[in-house]
């Protein structure tokens, strides 16, 4: 049992699971705000054994070293690789931490947002991001049937959005770090970036946070009348390249969040379609990301 366990920001677990957490701890302290400096966050983790956080607060390696008493990190949003983390683990495991995160809870969301946007664009439907009604993007109306798309990233997210665009008849083309046989066997075929850049006419970029693969040789590659999708929560671009592929031709891109976008510059560039709302996080998504927050701390507490 905790001495002291708190959420230091808002962390969007069901009501349910926040009784639980009370057993798991002598005294629990939910906040419902987000801190606004580092010293905040200290002045509100204070003697706290245990610590919770979602995605939009970071903690450093020198705000863990300012709370001495902490032995539990709790991430309630997706943790994929300490690089990515908004979490110094590394420095954390190093004092004795454990750091826990979640996967795979907001995934068919995302999946969701996918085939919205992309039957939207394909057909016209609505309208664009300057209020303009939209043109079905090859002056027909299409329907994904024969698509080509390009997924960037086949994990699970990337897998699922793969599966499901292949059941509506897209020829799915994928990189990845190496070549997978489930993919294969699903008829997916591996290319190198610069070639499925260059083949396909829908791109998906489906990676962790702070992962970029797309620099100026890929967007040269990538040409013009192009879609490109990032369900990633920061840009999967180099911004440059970016940039002047964009403003180059009658190219397409959507995210569903800000982060995702990198430049609140664009949101007013009526190519650039971004709702500004994270579609991975549904109502059933916080129950698994609930659920699977309270298993990692049963988990931890099996282990002491």
């Amino acid at each position: 049992m905790f001495k002291k366990l708190i959420g230091i920001e808002p962390l969007e677990l069901i009501e349910s699971v926040n009784i639980k957490l009370e057993s798991l701890t002598e005294n629990l302290l939910l906040y419902t705000d987000r801190p606004t400096t580092d010293d905040e966050i200290v002045a509100r983790i204070g003697d706290a054994d245990g610590v919770l956080l979602s995605y939009t607060t970071t903690l450093t390696k020198e705000i863990l070293e300012r709370c001495p008493n902490i032995r539990y990190i709790g991430m309630c949003c997706s943790l994929y690789a300490s690089e990515s983390a908004n979490v110094d683990i590394n420095y954390a495991n190093s004092r004795g931490i454990t750091v826990t995160g979640v996967r795979d809870y907001g995934d068919k969301g995302v999946v969701e947002y996918v085939i919205s946007e992309l039957v939207r664009c394909l057909h016209g439907f609505g309208t664009t991001s300057d209020g303009k009604p939209r043109n079905a993007w090859g002056g027909i109306p299409r329907e994904i049937t024969g698509l080509k798309v390009g997924i960037v990233g086949l994990g699970k997210s990337g897998g699922m959005v793969a599966d499901a665009l292949h059941f509506l008849g897209a020829e799915i083309t994928y990189f990845a770090r190496s070549e997978k046989q489930d993919a294969k066997a699903k008829g997916y075929e591996f290319l190198p970036l610069e070639e499925l850049m260059k083949e396909n006419e829908v791109v998906i970029a489906c990676l962790n946070k702070n992962t970029v693969l797309l620099h100026e040789n890929e967007f040269i590659k990538f040409g013009n009348h192009k879609i490109l999708f990032n369900t990633g929560s920061s840009p999967a671009w180099d911004a440059e390249p970016f940039n002047k592929w964009l403003a180059a031709g009658d190219n397409a891109v959507y995210c569903d969040t800000l982060g995702a976008l990198g430049d609140k510059e664009l949101l007013n560039n009526p190519k650039v379609n971004c709702l500004e709302v994270s579609t991975g996080r549904t109502q059933q998504a916080f129950v698994r990301l609930s659920e699977k927050v309270l298993a990692n701390l049963t988990t931890y507490f099996k282990k002491q």
